[in-house]
């Protein structure tokens, strides 16, 4: 037999032929192996074509581990988020060890987990160190209590007192904030005072229907155990201490302020000048946040930027007259930490809320880059800033105001480093009106990209955005910095000595033409577009889409208008709620019966009317189900027919709390398919389809009901087991089913 002679040709020599058959044999022995490392491959090839930011990932990340700390309901879900994190972090690094074609695939993999894991942990132990836990119930209870803080509403005739008080039955300290009327206040109750009074506490109340403003998430972490209002007399057992603080500062500038500048023009100065926004009349608000210039109330960026812009210029050209100066020291270095002081001076003098803060950290990073010489305002510079706030205050992601304020600037950095606005806003030849021309044309198209931008954060958050505020702020923000805030601060400055009417009238009339803008715009037809609760699938990919196509460059970019678009695809088809149930099971408002919405019971609670018309996107006054003609109410009940896709739905809601007699209840229960109350019903009211008495909403919270679908939404599936939201005790939720409910 013979044997072979060919001689061994080691791996990797051998003629090209047998290696393309070697390399088959690899693959069909390894497929996933290969399939992962062409992965791999794909990956670090995509990262080296596109060019994009690097750094503003990091914090993409660690805000997506606090959001995902939001989204998810358990600490086990949360503890296993981290482990998986690092187990990612752990099996890159070893996977790719020494591997230099996946050094920047291995750095990313391992920097995104490990930020995904410390978002996660920094909100959860933000969450364990500053959450207080609320009442367990209502009650009327005399209190004791140092005055915290003391916020003046004269709009609503009335103050509100933050007080630190200590509760004797669980043993612990608890801070609460309760409303008194204004004809009840004295200066006496201030910061550090000590009062006595009888109040009607509640715990903080969680939304009111779902996808509602959550106002229990918001007291958990400001620390408020309770809200209530006061009940007969406040009494001051100490007075505070004689140094007037910052707060007290705060509420004189403001006062002084209404008093130089007459009416609602006199209200926004005085928010302008000290933050104080309790004075600015409900109509007026109204007008300004349906016309999109409700941002320009609340002292924020435009305001900030103006404050340190103004004292950084005046700085630099006041420095730059002395020569001697100006040829030791470098100005600009000097003129930043000016227009520094003035920022941070204005923000404390403000009040120092968050977006204040939040605005002037941002402020401050672009005086660093301009007095180094770098470029002010860039991806990374926001990027920055927006970390610094997320290490602080990580619950802010979630608020409105947060992700106004970052959308926004991101939307004008990405779109004013774009190749075709460069070019277009190149410098040229041309005539000086041809110039202003390109840059009114510049201004108008940023205000469409803004608006654009923050129409889906509005959208998710109040349900309804308006439609022309691009065009509105393009006056209304040069009107403001340009005029109306040099004047207040000219004021203030001449009222020194006795001079500074002049500068009053002219912040006074600029005011009031931002009114007129305002109230103008809001009037009219179409200005307010009103949208039913936006999923938070689709907001998560209006979200993705828009970030892709800020951060990525040239024509990869693109790829991030296929989330924007199916998430506009999504909104369009949303459905509409049939019917809506408040947590407390006593408003009940049903849609599809006409234009308007039809309520079970009349309010005088805007707060409760809007909540029902936003979820339900609907505008115009709602209609009592009791002057509905298909509607039949006796003195106990109200009952309603309606027909959704060819089918018809029998309603049975509770009118008050009445004893009724069982069987003839039973009876109207056996006869209806939804039967809704605000209090607790007997086993034996059995209808077809859900019982949504006290028990169950104690348990789901307020309810969106879809009747095509056979789908309800509670407030209950968004909570989980957050420190907020607290489920009664030993009690099962009744669940809906296609025959019976279970009592």
């Amino acid at each position: 037999m013979a044997t072979s002679t060919a001689p061994h040709v080691p791996l990797g020599d051998e003629p090209e032929p047998a290696a393309k058959l070697r390399d088959a044999a690899v693959q069909r022995t390894w497929p996933k192996a290969v399939r992962l490392s062409s992965l791999a491959d794909a990956c670090e090839q995509f990262v080296g074509r596109a060019g994009f930011e690097r750094a503003p990932w990091l914090t993409i990340a660690f805000a997506a581990g606090v959001a995902a700390w939001f989204a998810l309901d358990a600490p086990w879900e949360w503890s296993a988020f981290i482990g998986a994190c690092l187990i990612a972090a752990i099996a890159a690094a070893a996977l790719w060890r020494g591997d230099r074609n996946r050094a920047a695939l291995q750095l990313a993999v391992i920097t995104t987990s490990l930020l995904l894991a410390a978002g996660v942990g920094t909100v959860w132990a933000r969450s364990a160190l500053v959450g207080a836990e609320p009442i367990t119930r209502t009650s009327v209870t005399i209190i004791v209590g140092r005055v915290l803080d003391r916020q003046e509403q004269p709009a609503q005739q009335r103050i509100r007192l933050v007080l630190a008080i200590r509760d004797a039955e669980a043993g612990i300290a608890r801070k609460i904030r309760i409303n008194l009327p204004a004809a009840d206040a004295t200066p006496a109750m201030t910061e550090g005072a000590v009062v006595r009074l009888r109040a009607r506490l509640s715990p903080p109340a969680p939304p009111m229907l779902p996808g509602g403003y959550d106002f229990a998430r918001r007291a958990w972490f400001d620390g408020l155990a309770a809200t209530g209002s006061a009940l007969g007399p406040v009494e001051v057992v100490e007075n505070a201490p004689q140094v007037r603080g910052l707060a007290q500062v705060q509420r004189r500038l403001a006062a002084h302020v209404r008093e130089q500048v007459d009416g609602s023009a006199g209200t926004i100065a005085a928010a302008f000048a000290s933050g104080d926004r309790g004075a600015i009349d409900l109509g007026d608000e109204k007008a300004m946040r349906d016309s999109g210039l409700t941002h320009l109330l609340s002292i924020s960026g435009v305001h900030v930027s103006a404050v340190i812009a103004a004292g950084y210029l005046l700085a630099l050209k006041l420095l730059a007259l002395s020569p001697w100066l100006a040829l030791r020291i470098r100005l600009p270095v000097l003129a930043a930490g000016v227009g520094a002081l003035a920022g941070v001076g204005y923000t404390l003098l403000t009040g120092a809320e968050v977006p204040t803060v939040r605005s002037c950290i941002g402020a401050l990073l672009v005086l660093t880059a301009l007095a180094i010489g770098r470029e002010p305002l860039s991806v990374r510079m926001l990027a920055t800033a927006a970390f610094l706030v997320l290490l602080v205050w990580p619950e802010a992601l979630i608020g409105p105001s947060f992700q106004m304020s970052f959308a926004a600037v991101l939307a004008i950095i990405a779109l004013h480093e774009s190749r075709p606005v460069k070019a277009f806003l190149a410098a040229r030849e041309e005539s000086w009106l041809a110039r202003q021309g390109r840059r009114l044309a510049m201004l108008l198209a940023t205000g469409l990209v803004i608006e654009a931008v923050l129409t889906p954060i509005v959208l998710f958050h109040f349900h309804r955005a308006g439609l022309y505020g691009a065009f509105a702020n393009v006056i209304a923000i040069p009107l403001v910095t340009l005029i109306s805030m040099p004047a207040i601060a000219l004021g203030l400055l001449l009222d020194t000595v006795g001079l500074g009417r002049p500068a009053w009238w002219v912040s006074e009339k600029s005011l009031e033409a931002l009114l007129a803008i305002a109230h103008w715009t809001a009037d009219q037809p179409g200005a307010v577009k009103l949208m039913p609760q936006m999923g938070a699938g689709t907001f998560a990919l209006f979200v993705v889409g828009g970030i892709w196509l800020a951060l990525w460059h040239g024509r990869v970019r693109l790829l991030g208008l296929v989330p924007v678009a199916a998430a506009a695809v999504a909104l369009v088809m949303t459905p509409v709620p049939d019917v809506l149930v408040s947590t407390d099971g006593r408003q009940v408002g049903i849609t599809g019966e006409g234009e308007r919405l039809l309520m079970l019971r009349e309010t005088r609670s805007e707060y409760v009317r809007d909540n029902l018309l936003e979820t339900a996107g609907l505008s115009g006054e709602p209609i009592s189900l009791k002057d509905w003609p298909g509607a039949q109410c006796s003195r106990d009940f109200c009952t309603l027919a309606i027909e959704r896709d060819g089918r018809k739905w029998a309603l049975l809601m509770a009118l008050n709390r009445e004893r009724v007699e069982e069987r003839a209840l039973a009876s109207a229960c056996e006869r209806a398919d939804i039967v809704i109350a605000d209090r607790w019903l007997p086993a034996s009211c059995r209808p077809t389809w859900l019982k949504a008495d006290r028990k169950m909403l104690e348990q789901t919270g307020g309810l969106a009901i879809y009747l095509p679908d056979e789908r309800i939404e509670t407030v209950a599936a968004s909570q989980g087991d957050h420190g907020w939201w607290h489920k009664p005790p030993d009690r099962t939720p009744a669940k809906p089913t296609n025959s019976v409910i279970a009592p």
